[in-house]
């Protein structure tokens, strides 16, 4: 298979990408809403249900700050962060973003950030400052540190996180190329380059 050909199975046109990106950021959104629906419905505040045992827990509350409850007196400076990662993924997907990988991770972020990010604009105790809706308690993910509950909006925030990373260190672009791919081509297009002409050579 010619690196052209693979090129185009991993790249998309502008529209293609932006409607994945939205496609999937929808159904994370939908998905974060719906289960906290359900939490708010079924489960009692503050009350471990277990699942499985030890393994999986649900355990329903609101947290007002970041990861571990931090910054519980900021809550509006976390709605700020969290709109203005949303408006750069939206940026990117409309003047950059033409790779698949990155269509499809951004997308799966993008839906997170708005889930936690509707929280903090709809729920109590206001706009700006909404508490976000946590039901997931796993104690065994944490090992010492102290556990976390989290929901369905952190979990693909978390893990997409992780998958900008690897795509980073891997060199792939947002159009789709890759840094190692580019570099190469730039030095075979500088070898094809004729070198000037001397004008004090001999004929």
């Amino acid at each position: 298979m010619s690196s052209r050909t693979s090129a185009k199975r991993t790249t998309l046109r502008a529209a293609a990408a932006g409607t994945t990106i939205a496609i999937l950021a929808v159904l994370v959104l939908a998905a974060d809403q719906f289960t906290k629906y359900l939490a708010l419905q079924n489960l009692p505040e503050r009350q471990a249900v277990p699942v499985l045992g030890d393994f999986l827990q649900l355990y329903l509350t609101f947290n007002p700050g970041a990861a571990f409850s931090l910054g519980e007196g900021v809550t509006w400076v976390f709605t700020l962060v969290l709109a203005a990662a949303a408006l750069t993924i939206v940026a990117l997907a409309v003047t950059r973003v033409r790779s698949r990988a990155w269509a499809i991770v951004l997308g799966l972020l993008l839906g997170g950030i708005l889930g936690n990010l509707t929280d903090r604009l709809l729920r109590a105790p206001g706009f700006l400052v909404g508490h976000v809706v946590d039901f997931i308690h796993t104690p065994w993910l944490w090992l010492w540190f102290p556990s976390a509950i989290y929901n369905i909006a952190d979990m693909f925030i978390v893990t997409m996180m992780i998958a900008v990373a690897v795509l980073v260190l891997l060199g792939r672009r947002f159009d789709g190329t890759r840094e190692k791919d580019a570099a190469t081509a730039d030095a075979a297009s500088d070898a094809d380059v004729p070198a000037p002409a001397d004008p004090h050579a001999q004929p």
